[in-house]
């Protein structure tokens, strides 16, 4: 195993940001950055030993922090939060005491607001064992930041394995009762973005779906994927039926209330590369974004991104769970502490 740092550039504030590389035996190397606590590429091998990028992202600080990345906002690799996803009308009530939040995507909030947790500095430390290397991320939220009650303290652990899986567990306390949803969002492409993402195959361990309106919140009904263009029980392209969805898929899939135990919640795999991702997580949902808004930019190496250049496959609580009682709560209160892991396993076919 070998843990690497080095200095990946400076903020706009004129904090320092350092890179961390993680790689194992196998020849799996993630870089991680203490700024948004960012996956910024993940390299594995195809199935004939070439080692390629299947992440989405930059090589350098200055592309992250760009006025033309942040005017579409891809969020490239990053931890989401405090509530990854979104908040209908950017609103939510906690004990009878009503919060306002940025209205950041479309009537709705997004992903923690103007400034969330992937725009941030977290303070890191470095994690090295015979088995295992990886980054301790750290960050307090303060009261009130973004809207959100309560002194948040969040730590975020990645891990890389010599079985070639990529951990990420999430603790966080509050001092105040408030809401807590938090995810990683890494866009994946197995071909090292030679070709979009429309041949991946997938299969999701999910038989049923969080309903949603126009602007992507969810109506409170819970429905079953057969029959719909969502279903994804058997393993298909993602391109198969695509064209039946205005905006490709954007929606959180029902994978069931038992948060205390790892389980499976997708497989993505491609042909021409041999590449397969298998995810576990303790979250009772996952986000299946196919990247149908992903500006035109030029990505790590020079490589073109846009529609469709990457899929998301994010593990969380369902979107809106604020304002739906009948959802798996996303309340944290103070002497309680919110636990999540999801686990990214690199293979071949």
């Amino acid at each position: 195993m070998e843990l690497r740092r080095e200095v990946f550039g400076t903020t706009p504030k004129g904090e320092k940001v350092f890179l961390y590389k993680l790689r194992n035996d196998n020849g799996v190397t993630v870089k991680i950055t203490n700024y948004g606590g960012i996956i910024t590429s993940i390299e594995t091998p195809d199935k004939t030993g070439k080692t390629d990028n299947i992440a989405l992202g930059f090589s350098e600080l200055e592309d992250y922090v760009s006025e033309e990345y942040l005017a579409g906002c891809p969020y490239f690799g990053c931890i989401a939060g405090r509530y990854a996803n979104r908040i209908a009308n950017g609103k939510f009530t906690l004990d009878g005491q009503e919060y306002k939040l940025a209205v950041n995507n479309g009537p709705n909030h997004l992903h923690g607001g103007l400034t969330g947790f992937d725009k941030v500095l977290w303070a890191p430390h470095k994690i090295e064992k015979p088995d295992m290397v990886g980054v301790e991320l750290k960050y307090r939220s303060i009261h009130m930041e973004e809207g959100y009650p309560g002194n948040l303290d969040v730590t975020v652990t990645y891990t890389l394995n010599h079985k070639n899986e990529l951990g990420i567990e999430y603790k966080a306390e509050t001092d105040h009762t408030t809401v807590v949803n938090l995810t990683n969002h890494t866009y994946f492409n197995l071909t090292g973005n030679r070709e979009n993402i429309l041949h991946h195959s997938l299969k999701l361990y999910s038989d049923r779906y969080t309903e949603t309106d126009a602007t992507l919140i969810p109506t409170g009904k819970i429905n079953k994927v057969a029959g719909t263009p969502f279903d994804f029980t058997e393993e298909h392209e993602l391109g198969a039926k695509i064209n039946e969805l205005k905006d490709g898929y954007d929606l959180n899939f029902v994978l069931g209330d038992d948060i205390d135990k790892l389980k499976k919640a997708a497989v993505l795999s491609e042909d021409s590369s041999g590449r397969t991702i298998e995810v576990l997580t303790t979250e009772p949902g996952i986000q299946l974004y196919t990247g149908y808004y992903i500006p035109e930019m030029t990505g790590s190496n020079g490589k073109q991104l846009g529609r469709y250049a990457g899929v998301a496959l994010e593990t969380q609580h369902y979107p809106d769970s604020p304002n739906h009682p009948d959802f798996p709560s996303t309340r944290l209160q103070p002497g309680d502490q919110f636990h999540s892991k999801t686990v990214y396993r690199f293979g071949l076919k």
